[in-house]
């Protein structure tokens, strides 16, 4: 279904994954794969830039580190509009109880 399924718990139509009860959207799964890879690479490269402008107390260059991982994220589909086409509202963020995927997640237990 998704690479993160091996780690977190991917709900079953492969939008999100949980963690602590949260649900975070899934990348894209059309997205052809060299783009996802080189996509991926840029959020880990804005990522370590975040944390290279905390370790030197840069606010400037952490702004513009977190706009970069902003943009990866929004070109994986992590953010910005949905990638699904059936009109589905998005949850992410949401805690999973408290959306329609509340009986799936109660089930995992």
């Amino acid at each position: 279904m998704s690479r993160k399924s091996a780690a977190h718990t991917a709900t079953p139509d492969g939008r999100y994954f949980v963690v602590r009860g949260r649900l975070w959207r899934l990348a894209n799964p059309a997205l052809d794969e060299d783009v996802r890879a080189s996509l991926v690479s840029d959020l880990m490269q804005a990522r370590r830039a975040v944390r290279d402008a905390r370790k030197n107390g840069d606010v400037s260059a952490e702004r513009e580190a977190h706009a970069a991982v902003d943009i990866a994220k929004r070109g994986l589909g992590e953010r910005g509009p949905v990638w699904w086409t059936d009109g589905a509202p998005d949850y992410n963020r949401h805690m999973a109880r408290n959306t329609p995927y509340a009986d799936w997640f109660a089930a995992l237990d």
